[in-house]
């Protein structure tokens, strides 16, 4: 049997179907329509499943579910959607609304829960026991993955690391709160940290990089200014590292999971960012004479959205 998965981004929506062992078979995509009401946006998607599924070879009969990862919080007992920004959608029936098309088991979750979920599935944390995916991007999302399955909480509302206090009232944060993990842990964060010390130190490179316009400025020109050696450029990853490496040392201090997984757009730095944050993360660790958690990168790039909703169950 297959499966379907739908990572849905607020500007585009992509669908694969998925074998058990995580491979992506087909694939299709359609442009995010925010504008439309939920029905037709359900439609839409719908109806690029069931193309994706003729053009396959395969029937729905070889359909054993279709999953879906979303940016925002869902109920999986019910199939609710209940607060997705990206899309407009509040308390909005997707299980329900899908089911309409297809008489198929439908599950929702968390984007960044069911790309978690992938790399402990086909991706660098397969055959561990427990693994938190960190990703980190404009912002910071989260899965935890015991014994193969989502941990999302008594509510369905866990996993939020993002907003995790960091630094008591810290950086204001976009959900109201202050010192969130977020505010210093992400490229939003990198970025805000290289403009307010650009504003002082125009003589660094990241000036010439960006043009001498602030606003131009993002964190891939940060890390490879500081991989470059640019002194202020350093300091800013410095930073960034620093909080990260508390971050994670809070989830190996409560969960103690056996791998932690770093994706997302920040992530691409590779080593030059694994290894900096493999040794800070140690200095903050409780039991420094056991061993903890393993940090590696996530492998499975782009296509953990599809192959994690596809295998929710």
């Amino acid at each position: 049997m297959y499966r379907i998965g739908l990572d849905i981004g607020g500007t585009g929506i992509q669908i694969g179907l998925v074998d058990e062992k995580g491979h992506i078979l087909e694939r299709g995509e359609i442009v995010t329509n925010t504008s439309a009401p939920f029905s037709e946006q359900v439609h839409a998607m719908a109806s690029c499943v069931q193309d994706l599924i003729d053009r396959s070879g395969y029937s729905l009969l070889d359909i054993a579910s279709i999953g879906a990862g979303v940016p925002g919080v869902a109920d999986q007992k019910t199939g609710e959607v209940i607060f997705c920004t990206n899309l407009g959608w509040t308390h909005v029936p997707f299980r329900e609304e899908f089911r309409k098309y297809f008489d198929k088991p439908v599950f929702v979750d968390n984007d960044a829960t069911v790309a978690g979920l992938a790399e402990s599935v086909a991706g660098v944390s397969a055959g561990s026991s427990s693994s938190v995916f960190i990703t980190i991007g404009t912002g910071i999302g989260s899965g935890i993955i015991i014994n193969g399955r989502i941990w999302s909480g008594a509510h369905g509302v866990g996993s939020e690391l993002g907003h995790a206090i960091l630094e008591l009232d810290g950086e204001p944060c976009t959900c109201g709160n202050h010192g969130c993990v977020e505010r210093y842990c992400s490229a939003t964060a990198i970025i805000r940290m290289a403009r307010e010390l650009l504003a002082r130190h125009p003589e660094s490179s990241m000036m010439d990089a960006c043009e001498g316009d602030l606003k131009k400025i993002n964190a891939r020109i940060v890390i490879d200014a500081a991989r470059e050696g640019d002194p202020v450029a350093i300091k800013v990853f410095r930073r960034f590292v620093k909080a990260l490496g508390q971050t994670i040392a809070n989830v190996v201090n409560i969960l103690d999971p056996e791998m932690i997984v770093l994706g997302g757009g920040v992530a691409k730095a590779g080593s030059f960012l694994l290894d900096a944050v493999r040794a800070e993360v140690p200095n903050y660790i409780l039991y420094k004479d056991l061993p903890f958690a393993r940090i590696e990168l996530a492998r499975l790039g782009a296509d953990a959205g599809i192959i994690g909703a596809a295998m929710l169950s």
